[in-house]
């Protein structure tokens, strides 16, 4: 897979408790990550977008107008589609619109609810894998509450030809490692992008491509210290990377956002995307978020004590005026 930033979308909503959706701020974002950042990845209708607040026809819309925008900007910008449901037949079905609408890869996220572990997950992939035609991705994430082992990814990567790559969102670099290991074969991303300053891409345990992060919130195009970034670890520039992290704001940008993005506090131990805090981060850097910039339910509101520490660490990192 060639190097690129892969931009995972908010979905930014209006009207009362957020129940429609601003289409034509959606239509400014995909143009800003695709055009003016010339992000060459999309990911969509995943987690940062809260694919679990949305309904099937509101997912299906979304992708149809980041495929139609993106396109328009750049014919080669890979389209990631996230079509992860409660059920497999809902699953099914926007697997089958993804692949109708353009999307070259789809990931599809362990499902939320009684799951038997990897024997279930094998079984519900398969399902969508033998009625689709698209190539699939794996997503272990903790906010799903069961996580797959090593073992299981590779079992089912071994089982079903249609699965090619996993997005491995735990945080716990090990499981990358025996994946890689287990199954060589699998384009893997992990999370924690600590590992690429380790030398993991060099050692082609991961891909050089970022497959789904909120990349256009850690950079402006008059500064683009993200793309910037990358490019020197994509050289394997190592030394270089972690010396401009450090001297651009980036590293700054990231211990002052702290972890209000994915962690709410009333609940601490459990992994979230907050839509919220990242609607805010957006709305700090000038991009639309809609009318309603909070996040739907079951989500809390933004708190102040955030939004006081989102403007602040994006000052320190010289992304906004002070």
């Amino acid at each position: 897979m060639r190097p690129g930033i892969g931009d995972s979308l908010y979905t930014p909503f209006s009207g009362p408790e957020g129940d429609g959706i601003d289409t034509d701020a959606y239509r400014a974002l995909v143009r800003h990550c695709v055009g003016t950042l010339r992000h060459r990845l999309l990911w969509l209708t995943s987690g940062l977008s809260e694919f679990w607040a949305l309904t099937l026809d509101e997912r299906k819309m979304l992708l149809e107008i980041a495929v139609e925008e993106g396109r328009a900007l750049n014919p080669d910008v890979v389209i990631q589609a996230c079509t992860s449901a409660a059920t497999a037949k809902d699953c099914l079905a926007l697997t089958q619109h993804a692949q109708e609408a353009g999307a070259d890869i789809v990931y599809i996220q362990t499902p939320p609810m009684e799951v038997h572990a990897g024997e279930g997950v094998l079984r519900f992939i398969r399902y969508v894998a033998d009625r689709t035609d698209v190539a699939l991705g794996l997503f272990n994430s903790p906010s799903s509450g069961y996580v797959l082992s090593p073992a299981e990814v590779a079992s089912i990567y071994d089982a079903i030809p249609a699965v090619s790559a996993i997005k491995e969102g735990v945080m716990q670099p090990w499981r990358s490692k025996a994946i890689a290991q287990l199954a060589p074969g699998l384009v893997i991303w992990e999370c924690d992008v600590m590992v690429y300053r380790a030398g993991w891409l060099r050692r082609g345990l991961v891909t050089p491509a970022q497959l789904g992060s909120a990349g256009y919130l850690n950079e402006t195009a008059e500064r683009p210290i993200l793309s910037d970034y990358w490019e020197l670890i994509w050289s394997d520039k190592i030394s270089d990377a972690i010396d401009y992290a450090a001297s651009s704001g980036l590293d700054a940008l990231s211990d002052g956002l702290g972890s209000w993005w994915t962690c709410y506090p009333g609940r601490p131990d459990y992994f979230t995307h907050w839509g919220g805090a990242f609607k805010y981060a957006a709305s700090v850097l000038g991009l639309p978020v809609g009318d309603f910039p909070d996040s739907r339910p079951p989500q809390a509101m933004l708190p102040e004590e955030a939004k006081t520490r989102i403007r602040s660490a994006y000052r320190t990192a010289g992304l906004i005026a002070p």
